[in-house]
């Protein structure tokens, strides 16, 4: 163990950075999440976070907060940066995977990064160089939908081709199967040539391991957290997961809620299950719109229910609101009413928290003022629970994407 974080992590966002940081928490690293730059010193840890809000703002603003974040944590000491994108390879042909990972690239002086957001935790993998989610083809996933980023090409190479003017190659399956000297061979050879990008095939965790072990020295690495931990679990072979201590009694005893602004279907299953056995008030984006008190309705909804946890989740009838007001506007104004609803919770005591959606995620923890958090155990792959560095609050943040139905009952119960 080392007193300087050997691994920092520049994420696209807010979930995404939790999802990492709890992967690595189980491969035995120690783990802080910032949201932000890191303010001061940061000690007793293996790996810094640092979660910012990136995937869909302009890409040179994308660019711009990701070499303020990797320097910062070079100066941290961070020896090896690894910039964290979404399984599914969320972005559009302008970016902002391509400009971000070609601005580190310079940055760092890497003359070639690894490219693979295979996750097969989660059923995310990569063959011949498309990207597959559940066994079918992104496209025909419902990322394919997606109201900001919708994925309609699961070739990664052609994919990142478009967001990019360096070169893009292929590292296949065979050569994977082949293990770590095959790869590092490869990548010698691809960089040789000027490529400076090599999407990697990975239909299971051991193919993840190749890849770690292959870039472990590398200056840059890119993908999502399955990568990752293959890394660590290259390096730290003979490490067992973290233990971090339940929460206090104080936070364990102490109301509890869910906010979701997530419209994904998983959360939508989620947030189905958890209404049908717990209070539940929907925030509608067309009453928000009208100016109506919906924080204030959704407050004194929960006041009078604080007993056991309550749900706080955005109206049912997404795309009719995304109709009326337009997908980013109606987006805009739930997360901005969870993020104030979030606000007076914490001020009626509530000390536990589970929040879904990357955006949402990310409007909460600015709203409450929390620059930073220590990552505990995974509930489910890519959900850990996180406790404030103040000690005030825990905190599970995630993507829209994961975890199984029963997640929000189940986290309660994991939390202890």
């Amino acid at each position: 163990m080392t007193g300087e974080p050997w691994l920092g992590v520049v994420a696209d966002d807010v979930t995404g950075a939790t999802d990492i940081a709890g992967t690595l928490v189980g491969q035995g690293l120690r783990v802080v999440q910032t949201f932000g730059l890191p303010q001061g010193e940061i000690s007793d840890c293996d790996c810094v976070v640092v979660a910012l809000k990136i995937r869909t703002v302009p890409a040179p603003e994308a660019v711009a907060s990701s070499l303020a974040a990797a320097r910062r944590l070079r100066d941290l000491g961070s020896e090896q940066i690894y910039f964290k994108y979404c399984s599914t390879f969320d972005s559009t042909d302008s970016g902002n995977i391509g400009p971000v990972a070609d601005a580190l690239q310079l940055d760092l002086g890497a003359p070639i990064s690894l490219v693979c957001p295979a996750t097969p935790a989660i059923g995310r993998t990569v063959y011949l160089g498309h990207l597959f989610v559940n066994g079918r083809l992104l496209s025909e996933s419902s990322l394919r939908n997606h109201p900001l980023t919708p994925m309609t090409d699961p070739d990664l190479v052609r994919v990142l081709g478009r967001q990019t003017e360096s070169e893009v190659a292929l590292i296949g399956y065979e050569t994977v199967e082949r293990g770590a000297d095959a790869v590092r061979s490869e990548l010698e050879r691809l960089a040789g040539q000027g490529v400076r990008y090599a999407v990697a095939d990975a239909l299971r965790e051991s193919h993840l391991t190749v890849l770690g072990e292959a870039a472990r020295d590398h200056q840059l690495v890119t993908g999502a957290s399955g990568l990752a931990w293959g890394l660590a679990s290259a390096r730290f072979r003979s490490r067992g997961p973290v233990v971090i201590a339940p929460a206090g009694e104080e936070i364990s005893r102490a109301p509890a809620a869910v906010l979701s602004g997530s419209c994904s279907e998983a959360t939508r299953e989620q947030v189905a299950l958890f209404a049908a056995q717990h209070p539940a008030f929907a925030v509608d984006p067309l009453a928000l719109a009208e100016g109506q008190d919906v924080v204030g309705a959704a407050l004194k909804f929960a006041a009078d229910r604080l007993d056991e946890p309550v749900l706080i989740h955005s109206a049912a009838d997404v795309l009719g609101a995304q109709s009326a007001l337009g997908t980013q506007r109606a987006a805009e104004l739930v997360e901005a009413a969870l993020a104030r609803i979030a606000t007076g919770l914490v001020g009626s005591g509530v000390r536990r928290l589970i929040v879904a959606g990357g955006e949402t995620s990310g409007a909460v923890v600015r709203a409450l003022g929390i620059t930073g958090v220590r990552v505990g155990a995974e509930v489910d792959p890519g959900v850990p629970w996180t406790f404030s560095l103040d000690g005030r609050l825990a905190l599970l943040l995630k993507s829209g994407n994961l975890g199984r139905p029963s997640l929000f009952s189940d986290a309660w119960e994991a939390l202890g």
